[in-house]
């Protein structure tokens, strides 16, 4: 049966016809067509699996800190103007709303009509929510992301059977780099928005952000090369830069290799890697500087590292790195500059608790704190160590202060730093 066109041409029609396929089929009779082979494969996985068709069962939702957490661990949240785009504007006209979902199935963007979205309230289908196949059962979200394939879902096409006044076209977002799942993109609505041209749409529109994904990290790849260039043309020996999940920006001495191994939290030192042996790992702006140890020579000598958080000049922030590695610099932003400020006071380390405290007055902030040191680490690398925040051992680090203690980054309402106007440190 040609679901899409049939749907279009009489959708109540379609909705009794695959109702009747749906009750035969899980009845295990015969059905009065055949489902769709996507379709009907979902359907027996579910019924292996144990996923009740008569119950709509739902899972906890995920907390709005969980799901900001998510967020900004997504890669997704890089791609979110090309979907919004591609999707959004046609999707509210024709009463459709946008889905993101994670790798997991969980819900963590949703936008579009108004009234739809209190609709998909109804079905549990909200910010935080499990719409992974093995929770709900057959669906735009979950089916996408176990075959990998754009796939439409259609009324009772929905294997439990509170969802089949629903319709739905998700399509899988993978990361260019190594085909890993990153999440589905997926438009839904009521029954009545059905149209045979949404699914090829959706998948269009993924792929999109595929390309988009891939051009971020060419261009990512690009600064890192440029960064690590001068460091590399003075080194002897096999040396690589890479970026923090191991894909190489630049080679010297050695093959080019698309990607080298990392551990899976790299620190700076000494370090066995499967492709090159013994190594040393220092930090670049933007990724590592990796390179081969020859164990029968004398050992590898460490630049040692300097790190000057400059606060001296007005709203004019920076933190400066000096090392083995190269020399670069990066203006702040107002939280940055705070944040690096107070790990720089607490040298021994401060937990995302105590700088939530330190930065809000409130120690239960932990996200927003956790959100804007990831970006942090996103420069500062592996000079930037965690559980707890701090400076890594081996920095020399420096603070550049105003001349008046109360100049210190004068808008700042941070408690802790409203302390250290007072003296300085």
């Amino acid at each position: 049966m040609n679901v899409p066109q049939l749907a279009v041409v009489d959708a109540a029609r379609a909705a009794r016809v695959l109702s009747e396929v749906r009750d035969a089929k899980l009845a295990g009779q015969r059905t009065p067509v055949a489902p769709r082979p996507v379709i009907e494969q979902s359907w027996e996985r579910m019924l292996r699996s144990g996923v009740d068709p008569e119950h709509d069962f739902r899972t906890g939702l995920l907390g709005p800190d969980e799901v900001r957490r998510r967020r900004e661990e997504s890669p997704l949240r890089d791609v979110l103007p090309v979907l919004r785009e591609g999707l959004l504007s046609v999707a509210d006209v024709a009463h459709h709303i946008m889905v993101v979902a994670d790798a997991e199935g969980r819900v963590l963007w949703r936008e579009g009509c108004g009234p739809v979205l209190r609709k998909a309230d109804g079905l549990g289908f909200e910010l935080g929510a499990d719409w992974g196949e093995e929770t709900v059962g057959t669906n735009g979200v979950g089916t996408p992301a176990v075959v990998r394939r754009p796939v439409q879902v259609f009324a009772a096409e929905h294997f439990v059977r509170s969802h089949a006044t629903w319709t739905c076209a998700g399509a899988p977002i993978s990361d260019p780099r190594d085909g890993r799942l990153l999440g589905v993109v997926d438009v839904s609505g009521p029954l009545e928005t059905m149209h045979p041209a949404t699914l090829a749409w959706v998948d269009s529109v993924a792929k999109l952000a595929e390309a988009r994904l891939r051009e971020l990290h060419m261009s990512s790849l690009e600064r890192l090369r440029a960064v690590a260039a001068p460091v590399l043309a003075r080194l002897g020996g096999r040396a690589a830069a890479v970026d923090r999940d191991g894909w190489t920006a630049a080679v010297t001495g050695m093959p080019y290799v698309g990607r080298i191994a990392l551990p899976k939290s790299p620190s700076a030192g000494r370090r066995w890697l499967p492709a090159l042996g013994l190594c040393v790992l220092e930090p670049l702006a933007g990724g590592w500087l990796v390179r081969a140890v020859d164990e029968t020579a004398e050992p590898v000598a460490r630049g040692a590292t300097r790190i000057v958080l400059d606060l001296s000049r007005a709203r004019r922030w920076s933190v400066t790195v000096s090392g083995g590695a190269g020399n670069w610099s990066r203006e702040l932003s107002p939280r940055h500059a705070e944040l690096l400020y107070l790990l720089a006071v607490h040298r021994g380390g401060r937990s995302a608790s105590g700088l939530a405290e330190d930065v809000f007055g409130d120690p239960a902030r932990t996200v927003t704190v956790r959100a804007e040191l990831s970006r942090v680490r996103r420069y500062l690398g592996g000079f930037l160590e965690h559980r707890p925040y701090r400076f890594c051992e081996a920095a020399d680090v420096e603070m550049l202060l105003p001349a008046d203690p109360r100049d210190l980054l004068p808008h700042s309402t941070a408690p802790a730093v409203a302390r250290g106007r007072t003296s300085t440190p």
